[in-house]
């Protein structure tokens, strides 16, 4: 079984399936998730309902003290690394690119906090370019068990998958993989007698399911 298959299996019960995190604009955007770091959507969205409502330009993040932002993000974890990769990713992006949060892979990994992930799905969410698949803990999990990947870093995972999808599918791939994740395909336990993918999946590395 291919990952375009799965897709088209998992599109008919995920029809509405999109990015679960709030924003308004490619800033919010960036900053939900960067703060998604170990920590669910859920739980992003709480925080960034107050947070947003605070700071509604990149100078006011660029300029905020730092010890009033890690009380507002307090609960998304880790947040006093997350509270200083966005004061200093705002100050870059102000002095490198006119305070408009860039368009291209290179310069948004440049920026504190910004990985190859949350690349893509700012790319992908605010700007509709697509030039990788993001890999989440349920897309890394999901594609072991599926055996569409060996691997188990992200960066491997993302080629395995996109030799697998046509570009127009590779982010609409993950989030109905993400959706599976949440309702089914959990961890540790997944819940394969509610599989729509029960019979077609390998499910590797699963040790006990219900």
């Amino acid at each position: 079984m291919q990952a375009i298959e799965v897709y088209s299996i998992l599109k008919k019960q995920y029809p509405k399936s999109k990015i679960a995190l709030n924003h308004s604009n490619p800033l919010e955007l960036l900053i939900a998730v960067m703060l998604s770091a170990q920590c669910t959507d859920i739980r992003v969205n709480i925080v960034t309902k107050n947070l947003f409502a605070k700071y509604q330009t990149i100078e006011e993040y660029a300029n905020s003290d730092i010890d009033e932002l890690k009380k507002i993000i307090r609960s998304a974890g880790f947040y006093n690394n997350k509270a200083k990769n966005i004061i200093n990713t705002c100050k870059i992006i102000i002095d490198k690119h006119n305070g408009l949060v860039p368009k291209t892979m290179d310069e948004l990994v440049f920026l504190p906090g910004v990985a190859r992930k949350t690349a893509n799905i700012v790319l992908s969410n605010a700007f509709n370019i697509t030039k990788g698949i993001a890999i989440d803990t349920h897309m890394k999990r999901i594609n072991f068990r599926l055996n569409l990947t060996k691997n188990i870093d992200p960066n491997k995972i993302e080629q395995d998958l996109m030799k697998q999808l046509p570009q127009n599918l590779w982010n609409k791939y993950t989030y109905v993989i993400i959706e599976h994740g949440r309702a089914v395909c959990k961890a540790p336990t997944p819940l394969c007698s509610k599989c729509i993918l029960n019979n077609k999946c390998s499910k590797k590395g699963v040790s006990r399911y219900k």
